[in-house]
């Protein structure tokens, strides 16, 4: 029924996006708990580091890089306005122009912070890439 050609393409399918759901996950994670310790931009550290570590194609990391953050920065950013009553989100996007509404706001948020993960994770897949031959740095006798 299956030749060992489909198993082998659905083996392969299934292992990419085991790793992409595993760097999603784990920059959301990581994300969150350097957020609570270091900068803002300790989200370009994660994502960087997470794609230096976890090797994907640059595509994939850009968007395993852009999810994570994206979801981090949009449930942190929801959850901070659920607990206001997004009495400064409405102020801010009244000084923006954005309509006052506290969800544009938040998209904004997350869709900056999304854009700066996203970088951070190609150029760290893109380094992995270039280091892929001396990886692990180890000495070939």
């Amino acid at each position: 029924m299956f030749s060992s050609l489909h198993i082998c393409i659905f083996s392969n399918l299934h292992i990419v996006f085991m790793k992409f759901a595993a760097t999603i996950l784990l920059t959301i994670i990581l994300s969150f708990v350097f957020g609570m310790y270091f900068p803002w931009w300790s989200i370009a550290l994660v994502s960087f580091l997470v794609a230096l570590f976890i090797y994907q194609k640059p595509v994939l990391a850009w968007l395993a890089g852009f999810a994570g953050i994206f979801l981090c920065w949009a449930l942190l950013a929801w959850w901070i306005d659920a607990q206001n009553d997004s009495i400064l989100s409405k102020r801010i996007a009244q000084l923006l122009n954005l309509g006052g509404g506290s969800s544009v706001l938040i998209l904004l948020t997350a869709l900056i912070g999304a854009i700066i993960g996203s970088l951070a994770a190609l150029s760290g897949s893109l380094l992995r890439r270039y280091l892929e031959p001396r990886w692990p740095l180890e000495d070939r006798a």
